[in-house]
């Protein structure tokens, strides 16, 4: 199978004279299931419909997405598989000097708000064509949504793009369900997971009216009584369609759409494609992000773990959704038949790796509960994990002829490995075969209530899964590490709760090199305590660290072990009227007395 075409030559090649979709994307076209353009390419071509893609166009004209003439049904657009402002930016607001998913990791490929722009000028070119938004920048920013580059709440991304349609979270079932409906003439109103701006309320919905842009952007109080609501109604079995005034229109959100069953899973991760970035980038080397997803697999969607700085759950939901094994197993034969194939297998995951599998009997008939967490305080007793199907998909992988190796290097939920038993066993087989000589984990912190904002457990059981992890290591006689992830200056972090965490990290001679400076996503729950100073579902006060020579001071103590971070720490002391550490701080350093 071809990749699909990018060019009228390609057009000509394969006998077409017209294309039903073309996709406009962000990223460099590659053509694999972890990039959200060739997903969607390639489920529309199964359908029935002809696809074309506009990869990484220039944006000061309208020639580029002119170069495959005007679709039949729609254009569809995205950022690409990052928001453009996160893959341009660094949390601090620093243009990027690299971008891993452009040919060679050149920057400045995609445009600032690049869903935005690209929209706007195929509006330009194309006055009457269709236009569909998709990816997470998209799915993020569809209602009203505080923006922290621009440090103000902006409108409906539906809204400044001038688009028709905006589909959220994966939008397999969605875009076909578009294509099909534009083939004849018909409406794009009341398709799940999708979202349009109109100027006349169907009476008959069933409607959740959140507060307008024009009450969320000048009252912090409403901001939050929007995102609440909309968090309550972000469930495909039980949500009803929302509302949200925008001046005389009216965005409005169609429910989610339903969880794909595992088999129809299985047949999107095993539609042809090329498993390669697109010949064209030949002379640039490639593309630097596909190399870590090459010989990975994507095992399941959707996160219950509900961190607050988190986006999944707005994008992909609550519920987990898990392809068969067998399935698994077919796409990790395929890749150990491929002649690039060096015998290992870098990943098979999703957003949390040990949730594979995971399951409740309510999410069928109820969706996930809107009073009760998964995994918070403790997980649930209704949420089954999926630990003994995994174990016995990792051995069948490790049987496959050529296959050396199969590493697990998505991120783990290390709550769900502190008992014996099934979880026990798990870990047990992990650190035997699965590690690569490091494990990825995220405690985020170790303060209890920066860690209660965050929704993310308590230290204590961080500490029982290191002593769990030594001691299986010894035992297995193994040298395997942790790679602990740790978060800087999230709402709710004064700098004494920083220089905590410090003095934790310094007094167990852990110095991360993992630090992640908060940056506050549109749609997630610490994005709105950032933005109002406030938790949006108890209305608590909550201190924000905004100013950036602050943000500098968290992320210096948590990584003080670096000798330019040392005129920071001091400071930090000083400020804190903690001065009487800079001894221990010093002899840490091995200087003190010199």
């Amino acid at each position: 199978m071809a990749f699909l075409p990018v060019s009228k030559e390609d057009m000509t090649a394969r006998g077409w004279d017209y294309i039903d979709v073309i996709l406009v994307t962000g990223d460099a076209y590659v053509d694999h299931p972890s990039y959200g353009a060739a997903v969607i390419g390639r489920r529309l071509e199964a359908a029935g419909f002809r696809v074309g893609v506009i990869a990484q166009p220039d944006w000061r004209s309208t020639d580029d997405f002119k170069q495959l003439g005007t679709p039949r049904l729609f254009f569809g657009v995205t950022s690409g598989n990052l928001d453009s402002m996160v893959a341009n930016y660094t949390a601090n607001k620093r243009r990027r000097n690299a971008d891993d998913y452009s040919p060679g990791g050149k920057a400045g490929l995609r445009p600032d708000r690049a869903t935005t722009v690209y929209a706007n000028r195929i509006r330009e070119a194309f006055k009457d064509a269709h236009i569909v938004l998709g990816g997470i920048e998209a799915s993020l920013r569809r209602f009203a949504h505080y923006d922290w580059w621009e440090n103000s709440v902006r409108r409906s991304i539906l809204v400044d793009s001038r688009a028709d349609l905006l589909v959220f979270g994966m939008g397999e079932q969605q875009v076909v369900e578009t294509a099909r409906r534009l083939q004849a003439g018909e409406d794009l109103a009341n398709i799940r997971g999708t979202a349009l701006v109109t100027r006349e309320m169907n009476p008959t919905y069933k409607v959740t009216e959140i507060p307008s842009y024009e009450e969320v952007s000048r009252d912090k109080e409403q901001f939050n009584r929007a995102f609440s609501m909309l968090s309550e109604q972000q469930d495909p079995v039980q949500g009803s369609v929302i509302l949200q005034r925008h001046d005389t229109r009216f965005v409005v959100q169609f429910p989610p759409a339903l969880p794909l069953p595992p088999g129809r899973l299985d047949e999107i991760y095993e539609m042809p494609f090329e498993r390669a970035w697109h010949p064209r980038y030949m002379k640039a080397g490639g593309v630097p992000g596909f190399e870590t997803v090459r010989f990975s697999i994507t095992s399941h969607r959707g996160c219950c773990g509900a961190c607050a700085f988190c986006s999944l759950g707005m994008h992909q939901g609550r519920i987990i959704q898990s392809r068969s094994p067998a399935s698994i197993l077919r796409e990790a034969r395929l890749l150990s038949e491929r002649a690039d194939f060096k015998g290992t297998i870098t990943d098979v995951g999703g957003p949390t790796a040990n949730l594979f599998m995971a399951r409740c009997s309510r999410w069928a008939r109820q969706g996930a509960c809107r009073q009760k967490q998964c995994l918070m305080p403790q997980k649930c007793g209704e949420l089954a994990l999926g630990y003994n199907e995994s174990m016995r998909l990792y051995r069948s992988i490790l049987d496959l002829p050529g296959v050396k190796h199969l590493f697990i290097e998505s991120g783990l939920r290390y709550d769900l490995l502190l008992k014996d038993g099934e979880e026990a066993a798990f870990l047990d087989q992990l650190c035997a075969h699965h590690v690569s000589g490091q494990l990825k984990v995220a405690p985020e912190h170790t303060q209890a209530g920066v860690l209660s904002l965050m929704n993310k457990p308590g230290v204590a059981g961080y500490e029982t899964f290191v002593r769990k992890f030594k001691e299986t290591n010894r035992r297995l006689k193994k040298s395997q590490y942790l790679v602990n992830y740790f978060m800087s200056a999230h709402p709710g972090s004064s700098l004494e709760d920083a220089l905590d965490l410090s003095l934790y990290l310094m007094r167990r001679g852990i110095s991360p090199e993992q630090v992640q400076d908060f940056t506050p996503l549109p749609l997630t729950a610490s994005g709105c305590m950032f933005c109002t100073g406030k938790d949006p579902f108890t209305g608590q006060e909550v201190y924000v660290p905004r100013d950036v020579r602050e943000r500098r001071m968290h992320r210096a103590l948590m990584q003080w072990r670096d000798p330019k971070n040392r005129n920071l720490i001091r400071e930090a002391l000083r400020i804190a009227k903690r001065e009487d550490l800079w001894v221990e701080y010093q002899k840490a350093w091995g200087i003190y007395g010199r």
